[in-house]
């Protein structure tokens, strides 16, 4: 079966302004952001990728736009279901102003019992990924053979809970795993069981270095509500 290349998005305002953007329109790429989408196609060059799925969202839109614009032969299909959870009334709000809400400790610690007010559950966002690639998985075998690589761009979130789905990993554990903007994460799927092979990759270090300055940006902010 296909190789799953999985690209969060570049950083975004919301990142930097430290809010849960959810499905709030008008979030964009940040100076950072913008840069980190630009540097894709060179990082993924290698990769003969058949097929480029994205998150409906305006900044997984503006991550894979170089990356289309450098593969002219490639076009972007949407999929609502690798968009950001439905945070419901928790959209848009400051993630500072939620630590002190009861369900954000449901969140981090059984993420599994969690579902956002006017929102989904998180079991409903894992479900509605997973689904996803398990149907273009079948779709790009089909149309381009079992040795095929194709790219989804989506969010932090739902990244990492299909990190958590393909390691047999309880939903209530995906907190433990860290993607960052614009990072690289890459599964294997066969016949038997998918293998993990990159995990959060962005090719840069520096950000394993102790951090000077207190949390608050966009390291704290790198997976919806899933952020320490």
């Amino acid at each position: 079966m296909p190789t799953l290349i999985l690209v969060r998005h570049g950083r975004s305002t919301a990142n930097t302004e430290g809010l849960l953007a959810g499905w709030t329109p008008g979030v964009a790429l940040d100076e950072r952001g913008t840069a980190q989408a630009a540097a894709l196609p060179g990082r993924i060059a290698g990769l003969p990728l058949s097929e480029i799925v994205t998150s409906p969202l305006q900044r997984c839109r503006e991550t894979i736009r170089p990356l289309l614009d450098a593969r002219p032969g490639l076009r972007a299909h949407t999929d609502e279901r690798i968009g950001e959870c439905h945070y419901g009334d928790w959209s848009g709000r400051k993630l500072a102003d939620l630590t002190n809400e009861p369900l954000m400790e449901v969140v981090q610690a059984h993420p599994s019992a969690a579902a956002f007010p006017g929102g989904e559950s998180m079991r409903a966002m894992q479900t509605r990924a997973a689904e996803a690639v398990r149907e273009w998985n079948a779709r790009v075998e089909r149309d381009h053979g079992p040795d095929a690589v194709y790219l989804m761009c989506s969010h932090g979130d739902i990244i990492k809970s299909l990190v958590a789905e393909a390691l047999g990993l309880h939903l209530d554990l995906f907190q433990r795993i860290s993607v960052e903007p614009c990072s690289v994460t890459a599964i294997r799927y066969t016949r038997l069981r998918p293998f993990l092979v990159r995990l959060g990759d962005t090719g840069d270090f520096a950000s394993l270095a102790p951090r000077e300055e207190p949390p608050g940006d966009e390291a704290a902010v790198g997976g919806g509500a899933g952020a320490p």
